[in-house]
């Protein structure tokens, strides 16, 4: 295959997927991952496509869509899991948490290893990590209206279910963060992470850095009003500072929580 006929399906692949991987895209054309990358490091030079982390994004979708829980599962890999491991640390036994949709909550199952620990959620995909991994753990599906784009159970039922169940630490993830406003693309899983944020005495943000600064469609809740934004270390130092001034953020693990994955 010519390299203007490779770039063309590369191109068209991107954007009829939304999310491709590098992998993907070298198992489908039979060509070596430098070659793969080189293609897409061109692409994104000429403002077609959106370069991330181990593969590429298709700016149309980007503008346009939301990206489905499993699209995402291809995004910032990296960099979720390193967010996910912090999430991880900051939690202790015996305690009720709230684990939000998103596919950094969906990590944290790897890297927990405590005893005893009741786990509450509405997404699908993060109890049934949970269920395969952590047998011992008690778990709390909140069930509702399947909403099949995040995986995630919302509306009032989740909120009449949420509203009678305390929990110690509440971690959501968000679509963006712009300034004290925290935000997601629908209104009824806003509405519905909202509540479970007000059940928990301590309230936590899991954004990767590509999330700040970064508008969607809904603000569900402010900044401010949470004990903390756990997000990675990619984060740009003046952008860190800006959220530093509104709550308290956390970007890696101190010495004390790697011990706890030894």
């Amino acid at each position: 295959m010519l390299k203007n006929e490779r770039v063309a399906t590369i191109l068209s692949t991107v954007n009829q997927s939304g999310v491709v991987t590098v992998q993907e895209l070298v198992d489908a054309l039979n060509v070596s991952s430098m070659t793969i990358r080189r293609d897409l490091d061109e692409l994104e030079q000429e403002h077609q496509i959106i370069r991330i982390h181990g593969g590429a994004q298709s700016r149309h979708f980007s503008d346009k869509q939301e990206a489905s829980y499993i699209q995402k599962r291809k995004l910032h890999v990296t960099e979720k899991s390193s967010i996910a491991q912090r999430v991880a640390g900051m939690i202790d036994e015996n305690e009720t948490i709230f684990l939000g949709p998103g596919t950094t909550n969906e990590l944290v199952s790897k890297y927990l290893k405590l005893t005893n620990l009741r786990i509450v959620t509405n997404s699908l995909p993060v109890f049934e990590r949970f269920r395969d991994e952590h047998g011992s753990y008690e778990l709390c599906l909140v069930g509702g209206t399947y909403r099949e784009r995040s995986g995630a159970f919302i509306g009032s039922l989740a909120i009449e279910l949420l509203k009678n169940i305390k929990m110690h630490k509440a971690f959501v993830g968000v679509n963006g963060i712009n300034g004290n406003s925290i935000m997601n693309a629908n209104s009824d899983e806003g509405q519905t992470q909202s509540i479970a944020l007000d059940q928990s005495q301590e309230k936590f943000v899991v954004a990767d850095h590509s999330k700040l600064d970064r508008n969607d469609f809904y603000t569900f809740y402010q900044l401010d009003r949470c004990d903390g934004l756990i997000t990675d270390q990619d984060v740009d130092p003046q952008v860190l500072k800006r959220y530093q001034k509104i709550t308290h953020v956390f970007t890696s693990l101190d010495k004390k929580q790697k011990e706890r994955f030894a």
